[in-house]
């Protein structure tokens, strides 16, 4: 029995092995028999019931997680966590950079970078992927509190925050600037941060302060005490209750008599209560509300609307009409935005001699207003914002230790050499929507700027690309000009340059010298939307992954355009042109097939399928939406041969004249998820 038991046994984990061993290889079986019953017949009508739930759960439109996008081509996704990754929607106007690198606000972020684009979000850069959280923010002990302007976090008023900033952190998370293409090394949190220090130090202060005023405050109570007798019995007269002669009686004694005949006990209750009353004093009383300290030394009352925040004073739309005279050593930051100011006269800023940020958009300031040693003895000043003024030219004397220069949106008509002169650390200058072209800015005016890699000269009246640009940009923004060419000198001498902006000008594809940049070896993203192009420019540079052409009139995609690029162009974005049939073959995207990544072809005029899209080996983001297309045919986006699953995640047919129950329920059955193919809704003709 025993025996016949155990032989069971064996047999059934023989038969349980076998077919875990052939389970995995059913899949692929069914595959192929599926592709012959459909050379076989053609006709979608006779299917299984299995066949038609597939084909049900393939159209149903998924609820997509579409990312935020800005002007500067930083994709924001927002996120619950860094430690999530979902699938997520591509878009337009995405440009990453490097490999790996991410952009945010038009800088190149490194690999595992952290930034705050704005209060409450905290930013990663992830593999060239931007993923950004929300920030919380940690409770404050005290009675009121207060957002700072173009902060997340509350913190501690005015009338409490002195008394409390000693023994709390307010500055317990670690910040990163996005303003730079370095990565900043993250404070360690056990190292005093230098706001804590400052406000330790003005705290040392105030409670010196304190003490005297509680020293002369027990001097002036004593002599209250010793002067004017405290009625109860530890401050009666010694005679008080004897009667006088004749029978009068002092003043008082009435009520001393009355007070005979009270309860004992009640009597020694009120005895003790005088008691605690005299030994304890006014002064250990608790007031009944916080004191308000004094302003911190070395810093002058604020004007009103103006406020103080760490090492910043800020007084921004506060009706200014100018700078305010201010004396503060210890202040690094400065904000000045949305006043009335018209001129900024040499003293303007003796009294803040450490000033590294300063913010003056949005005022009235013209270039007459402003005196030639205004900025000269600011040795530590970063940063400069003078956006939205009225300026004719860049100021004069400006510290050699500026890094970062925007005087965007102001009426700016010449840059002569001298302009920019001594700037050597200057790594942002961004003068957008100005009135600059080649004719008011010398060819020289770029030379000094030996450390520049960021530079943005939108929304100006440029017909060339400007000449004597500096051998250390890597990004070139030059969106909203009226360029019409690109010569073969044009980035002669910009061997580094990773990034350039050309959208929204009047460049046509003959209008690009073969010899323009073909052969930049850094070159990895070109932005040519919106305008004269016919058809997908020849001569792209090697290097290339990233190509934008949305907005153009392009009809054609040339054979073998990709074929010289290595490692191989990633993303390819056509969208918004008039792509037909004939316009893209077979040997259209040769050279891309084991590299494309992303290939946005919507808003075209294309009747089918394009071919070579099942040949695409690292394809995970199609877009045909918004298309002519009628018929999907079986190995169009699957091959037949292939066993292996396709790396699609998105892809999109809606918008078409696509009859989905005429789809073969072979169609997509290459593809892993179902709800990656949207079909509905689709157009009626």
């Amino acid at each position: 029995m025993k025996f016949s038991s155990l032989y069971c046994f064996l047999l059934l984990l023989i038969i349980q092995t076998d077919f875990g061993q052939n389970e995995e290889t059913s899949r692929k079986e069914r595959r192929k028999m599926y592709y012959r019953r459909q050379r076989k017949s053609s006709s979608p009508i006779h299917r299984s019931s299995r066949q038609l739930g597939i084909q049900q759960m393939r159209i149903v439109t998924p609820a997509a997680t579409l990312p935020m996008v800005n002007l500067d081509y930083s994709t924001e996704e927002k996120f619950e966590s860094f430690l999530r990754f979902p699938g997520v929607e591509s878009s337009y106007n995405v440009l990453p950079g490097k490999k790996g690198h991410c952009l945010a606000n038009g800088m190149t972020m490194y690999n595992k970078a952290v930034w705050s684009p704005e209060p409450c979000t905290t930013c990663l850069c992830s593999n060239g992927r931007v993923l950004c959280d929300e920030t919380k923010c940690h409770p404050q002990m005290c009675p009121q509190t207060v957002t700072p302007e173009g902060e997340c976090c509350p913190v501690c008023s005015d009338t409490a925050s002195y008394l409390l900033l000693s023994s709390i952190a307010l500055n317990d998370r670690t910040e990163f600037s996005g303003d730079s293409s370095e990565q900043r090394e993250p404070t360690s949190l056990l190292q005093p941060s230098p706001w804590v220090e400052m406000h330790q130090a003005l705290r040392k202060e105030e409670l010196q302060f304190e003490e005297e005023e509680e020293e002369i405050k027990q001097d002036e109570d004593r002599e209250q005490k010793e002067k004017i007798p405290r009625p109860g019995h530890w401050g009666r007269p010694p005679n008080e209750g004897q009667s006088r002669e004749g029978g009068e009686q002092r003043p008082g004694e009435e009520g001393r008599q009355a007070h005979q005949h009270r309860n004992p006990a009640r009597e020694n209750e009120e005895e003790d209560e005088d008691d605690d009353d005299a030994v304890r004093g006014d002064m250990f009383r608790m007031p009944s509300q916080l004191p308000i300290p004094a302003t911190p030394r070395g810093i002058p009352p604020l004007p009103s609307r103006c406020s103080l925040s760490y090492k910043t004073i800020s007084c921004i739309s506060a009706d200014l009409t100018q700078i305010p005279p201010l004396t503060a050593p210890e202040i690094t930051s400065l904000e000045l935005i949305g006043n009335s100011i018209t001129s900024i006269p040499d003293e303007a800023f003796n009294g803040l001699p450490n000033l590294e940020r300063l913010d003056l958009s949005k005022n009235n300031i013209t270039s007459s207003g402003i005196g030639p040693k205004a900025f000269k003895l600011l040795k530590n000043l970063m940063r400069l914002n003078m956006d939205g003024n009225n300026l004719v030219a860049i100021p004069s004397e400006l510290p050699s230790t500026l890094e970062e220069l925007k005087i965007n949106e102001n009426n700016l008509q010449v840059i002569d050499e001298e302009s920019l002169s001594d700037l050597n650390q200057l790594v942002t200058l961004e003068l957008e929507g100005n009135s600059l072209s080649e004719t008011n800015v010398n060819s020289l005016a770029f030379k000094p700027l030996k450390s520049l890699s960021y530079l943005r000269l939108g929304r100006n009246k440029f017909r060339i690309i400007p000449q004597g640009l500096p051998a250390s940009i890597e990004e070139l923004y030059l969106e909203n000009n009226q360029i019409e060419e690109i010569t073969e000198i044009s980035f002669n001498h910009t061997r580094k340059i990773n990034v350039i902006v050309l959208r929204y000008n009047k460049i046509e594809e003959n209008r690009i010298a073969p010899l323009a940049w073909i052969n930049q070896e850094n070159l990895e993203s070109i932005d040519l939307s919106y305008n004269k192009l016919y058809h997908v420019p020849s001569y792209l540079p090697k290097s290339l992954l990233h190509l934008v052409l949305i907005g153009n009139q392009i009809e054609r995609i040339p054979g073998f355009v990709f074929g010289h690029m290595e490692p191989g162009l990633e993303y390819l974005y056509l969208s918004f042109n008039k792509l037909v049939d004939d316009g893209i073959d077979q040997v259209s995207f040769y050279g891309a097939y084991h590299s494309l990544r992303e290939l946005f072809l919507d808003h075209n005029e294309l009747k089918s399928i394009p071919p070579g899209v099942q040949e695409m080996k690292a394809l995970h983001f199609l877009r045909l939406n918004n298309n002519k297309i009628r018929n999907i045919l079986p190995e169009q986006i699957c091959n037949s041969e292939e066993d292996g699953d396709s790396t699609l995640e998105h892809l999109h047919l809606e918008n078409n004249y696509i009859k989905t129950r005429e789809i073969s329920s072979y169609a997509f059955s290459c593809i892993r998820s179902y709800s990656s193919v949207v079909l509905k809704p689709q157009n009626i003709k």
